[in-house]
């Protein structure tokens, strides 16, 4: 079959399903990349969904049910997609289910405006966002391919749509602040950590980043793409830093919905 899909609950929806959702900035999702009708880090996004929907809406959905219908989303297109699967309350809880054709992002390197905003729940992957769309077409507007948020107290969080990480010597380093804690990188982290890869949490400032051997962003489309500019601050490009991180994504196992 070669037809992407929207399924409410893991049935078609119909227009009347969808018109709810062009107007509700009340939900919260988790998208990722299918392939061979498989994903990577499956564990997280039902983690992802079950954490959120408790937090926004007291209660939460089984895992089994979330996964049926992701199961069913999947075996009804193409074997590579991107699917996302939202989850809302115009009564009960529901699900929605979407297919597009597969993505793999950006060739980069990227150059990232630096911008003061900390996102409203960030530990929520949540809907209705403007100002993640009004900073990205800013930077573009500017010149640059997208922006990186800096918090209140000077410190480097996310981009609009993706995490960052940095290298200092060999050590992966991952900021310290307010932010999304996406299901690619917390795949790299733990497969970095079984291939004893040194990692650490802190802070990161525009002021540390000549210090460091380079940075990317990474989100479901992919574990790392470089980045040569955030703000003033000129970047390495470190090859084998997006390189590393590539490879640590690729030893995590694909699994079936």
């Amino acid at each position: 079959m070669s037809s992407y899909i929207a399924q409410r609950n893991g049935e078609t929806a119909t227009a009347e399903d969808l018109a709810p959702l062009a107007f509700a900035g009340f939900a919260h999702f988790t998208a990722m990349q299918v392939r061979d009708g498989r994903v990577r880090g499956l564990d997280l996004h039902l983690d992802r969904l079950r954490t959120a929907s408790l937090e926004l809406f007291g209660d939460a959905l089984p895992d089994d049910r979330i996964r049926s219908y992701l199961r069913k989303a999947v075996e009804s297109g193409p074997t590579d997609v991107s699917l996302t699967a939202t989850v809302h309350l115009p009564g009960d809880l529901e699900v929605l289910v979407r297919t597009r054709p597969p993505a793999s992002g950006p060739r980069g390197p990227l150059a990232l405006t630096a911008v003061e905003h900390e996102r409203v729940l960030p530990a929520i992957k949540h809907t209705g966002e403007m100002a993640k769309a009004y900073f990205r077409r800013r930077a573009v507007a500017e010149g640059c391919d997208d922006a990186a948020f800096v918090d209140r107290r000077g410190r480097l969080s996310e981009a609009t749509i993706w995490n960052l990480a940095f290298r200092d010597g060999d050590t992966v380093v991952w900021p310290d602040a307010g932010l999304l804690r996406g299901t690619t990188m917390g795949i790299v982290r733990r497969r970095l950590e079984a291939l004893g890869v040194p990692q650490r949490v802190q802070e990161v400032t525009l002021a540390d980043l000549p210090r460091l051997a380079g940075a990317v962003v990474m989100n479901s489309w992919t574990p790392g793409i470089a980045v040569h500019r955030i703000g003033p601050a000129p970047l390495p490009e470190a090859p084998p830093f997006v390189e590393a991180l590539h490879r640590a994504y690729e030893t995590e196992p694909l699994v079936r919905p």
